[in-house]
């Protein structure tokens, strides 16, 4: 939507569901390192302008895309766009996720089920197809590093509230470690995030706003995170300072 001139450090980098919660506090610590950053988001497009012009504020360039990453043609405009506007992409942060609300597996439906695969698992891969066609030393690209957002509950399974959507989240771990070795010798590093309970909006609008503060007390470190130090992970990941590490699951979830 609006850019500023001055030159960073860093190349592109592309979040997927950029506008609020650990998306946006991941695009304004990239920001703050020296990237340029893409945004992508689907319905607020005020939000999304927010964080964009938070960015620009501090001198930084960065664009807002509409794009649903459940529709490969608005996942091939997000990158087109990133490519004109920014230039060139050396990083991917595959955060873009839905729950489907709480059920449980006897009550959830097949189209909840498909919505929820299309978005954390189907959308995720398209956009890291597209990652690696541009960074790809293979393909005459200068690297870069992809770093997926999956979830602690990949590993609990969260029964009782969203099986479906721990599987999806199952299904990202698994293909962080496929796709990075598979890429591992063409300049490319994929890693993931998998956070615990996060002071977001989600549990609210899943109808369960009081989830933060029921479940606090089961995490040892008896709090839940913060947006930003899931960031902190995040932006870690991407840079030259994890450089030895690829197809590695980094829990941030207090010790849970």
């Amino acid at each position: 939507m609006s850019t500023s001139s001055e030159t960073k450090s860093h190349g592109a980098v592309i979040i997927t569901g950029g506008s609020r919660g650990i998306g946006a506090a991941i695009a304004r610590l990239a920001s703050s390192r020296g990237y340029s950053v893409a945004l992508s988001f689907v319905r607020d497009a005020a939000a999304a302008e927010s964080v964009v012009q938070d960015i620009c504020r501090g001198g930084g360039r960065a664009v807002a895309v509409q794009a649903d990453v459940a529709q490969e043609s608005d996942i091939l405009n997000l990158f087109q766009t990133t490519d004109r506007e920014l230039g060139q992409i050396e990083g991917l942060v595959n955060n873009a996720g839905i729950t489907g609300g709480f059920a449980r597996v006897a009550s959830v439906s097949a189209e909840n089920m498909k919505q929820v695969f299309a978005v954390n698992v189907v959308g995720a891969i398209l956009c890291a197809r597209e990652a690696v066609r541009r960074m790809s030393t293979r393909n005459g690209g200068a690297g870069g590093s992809i770093v997926n957002i999956s979830s602690r509950a990949a590993h609990t399974g969260a029964a009782g509230e969203w099986v479906h959507y721990a599987a999806s989240k199952g299904a990202i771990d698994s293909f962080t470690i496929g796709l990075a070795r598979e890429v591992a010798t063409e300049g490319i590093r994929v890693n993931a995030v998998a956070p615990g309970l996060i002071e977001t909006d989600l549990h609210a609008a899943n109808g369960a706003p009081d989830r933060l503060a029921r479940l606090a007390p089961s995490i040892p470190m008896g709090r839940a995170g913060k947006p930003e130090e899931v960031a902190e992970a995040v932006l870690w990941l991407l840079s030259r300072e994890a450089s030895y590490t690829t197809g590695t699951i980094l829990e941030v979830g207090g010790g849970r």
